[in-house]
């Protein structure tokens, strides 16, 4: 399974008796692949792996590289990558 969309958005967090949970949600842009790699440029721009970008075939890995971004905003308040001025969508593609 390949969700290809992780974001905050897309990440629930119940509060039970017994504890937390995190949930992801929107499956929309997902795909269930099998030793295939996959060329379809779709996500978020700022949570897109270097393969999407550089339209490359990729895998499953693309979500541990959102999962990276996430991380990072969780704990520096700021998304990487972020351009200065410019074509914001063109040079963030830049710096990923």
């Amino acid at each position: 399974m390949i969700h290809r969309d992780i974001k905050p958005e897309n990440i629930l967090v119940i509060t039970k008796p017994s504890g937390i949970e995190v949930k992801l949600c929107d499956f929309g842009w997902s795909t269930h692949s099998i030793n295939e790699n996959r060329t379809t440029f779709c996500g978020t721009p700022d949570y897109l792996a270097p393969e999407l970008v550089n339209k490359t075939p990729y895998d499953d890995k693309i979500d541990n590289w959102a999962v990276g971004i996430l991380t990072y905003e969780l704990l520096t308040g700021a998304a990487p990558f972020q351009p200065n001025g410019g074509n914001k969508e063109k040079d963030l593609y830049t710096n990923i």
